[in-house]
């Protein structure tokens, strides 16, 4: 049996954590009554960082998928009451997405179940080795990708 590379067990590492804080958050939010799919989930985390409600081509550009995409995302999510097709003030043909109530409230839950599922899991590190942590994976979250 060969031993894997240094980098190969992190990478699978990385996966498996990712995993084990993916299945926790979705528990948690199960456990309150809130059933999204990722998908969903990273949709309305883009909607939260615009200051101006977004066109539908904005968000497949941000979340770098093709349009149909959103177009499927923001149906599910219209018909759950998370988001509303609004006529954009300026342009009555541009359609922008906006936020609900609901969907402010889906939002507050999935951070709260993201936070939740972050302390249980870092448990067992110390504030210094969390600091640590922290600091290593923005180095590699928001360092420069190299190409092949």
């Amino acid at each position: 049996m060969t031993t894997p590379e240094p980098d190969g067990l992190l990478a699978e590492q990385l996966l498996r954590l990712t995993r084990r804080i993916h299945r926790s958050q979705q528990r948690r939010l199960e456990s309150a009554g809130v059933v999204i799919t990722p998908a969903q989930s990273r949709l309305l985390r883009a909607l939260a960082h615009d200051e101006r409600p977004p066109r539908m081509a904005d968000l497949a550009a941000r979340l770098e998928v093709v349009p149909r995409a959103v177009t499927s995302l923001v149906d599910g999510l219209e018909t759950a009451g998370r988001v509303r097709r609004a006529p954009d003030p300026d342009n009555r043909r541009v359609i922008r997405i906006e936020l609900t109530d609901t969907g402010r409230a889906t939002l507050r839950a999935l951070r709260e179940a993201r936070r939740a599922a972050a302390e249980d899991i870092l448990a067992p590190l110390s504030p210094a080795q969390r600091t640590e942590f922290g600091a290593l994976l923005s180095a590699l979250a928001d360092g420069p990708a190299r190409s092949r």
